[in-house]
């Protein structure tokens, strides 16, 4: 078969593979242990589908987890927020809590594509892809998030910041499905950001930053989270800004010194979007201004 239909036809699907359409975490969990790795999990397929028809994958089995209706979910619980990995990008955004308590999320998602993607995209795919470029990553980060993934031991908690082992990689076995991400409150005074560099609106990100900045009431740097995206092989913490304004008094000279820490967090290379000296460069930018803005809005700006 010619591997370069898809370069005129986009609607061809070069490759054969049978098709699941579970209706429960249970019933999913059992197809990707029966059929390991030669399983492929679709859920809004803006990724997946693209990979299959470039020829980069080819599986000889796809699940589509569409049917699992529970993992189509924005629940309060009280002291945290719980996200179905099945939950539409667009649905995040139009979502109130997230708005109002997870601004950089807000920002991150309203940032990705276009509408008409983000009605089909789904937050757990775009994380279970893996890309370094992962937009919906960086905020969860800062945010602590916890993913809660399924299993045939049934459910277990993994920490966001040890998700991404590489690009294209993460931690899940064979046979695990991401079900819900996790989210505590921040019930301090803080303000938090998300800021996209790309050549386009709705390219993926030459960089990203999400910023988290909780102060108390004498302005002193009381928690603080940094994380940036295509800019090392993983979304990444900025853990030498962090370690440097931890309990100091915000200040501006204090973040546009502090910013150029990053340099010691982040790993760039260069690809068709941007150099890793560009990567080096912004990334210092943008880390002070998404701090400057977290702080401009604990203020009401």
């Amino acid at each position: 078969m010619n591997w370069n239909l898809n370069l005129s036809n986009t609607r061809i699907i070069p490759c054969e593979f049978k098709y699941y359409e579970p209706s429960s975490l249970d019933e999913a969990v059992e197809l990707l242990d029966q059929f390991g790795s030669e399983a492929k999990i679709i859920a809004g397929g803006t990724d997946l589908l693209v990979q299959i028809k470039m020829g980069t994958i080819r599986p000889k089995y796809i699940i589509n987890i569409k049917k699992i209706k529970e993992l189509e979910v924005i629940e309060d619980k009280g002291d945290h927020l719980i996200i179905g990995a099945l939950t539409r990008l667009r649905t995040i955004e139009k979502n109130k809590i997230v708005k109002e308590r997870f601004y950089a999320l807000y920002e991150a998602v309203k940032s990705m594509a276009s509408i008409q993607i983000r009605n089909m995209a789904t937050i757990g795919g775009n994380l279970c892809n893996a890309s370094p470029a992962a937009d919906t990553a960086p905020p969860l980060m800062v945010y602590n998030a916890e993913l809660i993934v399924y299993g045939p031991q049934g459910y277990r908690n993994i920490s966001i910041q040890e998700f991404f082992i590489g690009p294209k990689k993460i931690v899940l076995k064979h046979n695990e499905i991401l079900a819900y991400i996790k989210i505590p409150y921040v019930n301090k005074r803080h303000g938090s950001a998300f800021i996209k560099i790309a050549r386009t609106s709705m390219d993926l990100a030459k960089a990203s930053v999400a910023t988290k900045l909780v102060l108390n009431e004498n302005n002193i740097i009381e928690d603080i989270g940094i994380a940036l995206g295509s800019v090392a092989p993983t979304p990444v913490r900025a853990k030498s800004v962090e370690k440097y304004l931890l309990n100091k008094k915000f200040d501006q000279e204090l973040i546009r010194e502090a910013s150029r820490l990053v340099l010691q967090d982040i790993n760039p290379i260069t690809d068709v979007r941007s150099t890793a000296e560009y990567r080096r460069w912004i990334s210092q930018i943008i880390v002070y201004d998404a701090l400057i803005k977290s702080y401009n809005r604990i203020r009401g700006e």
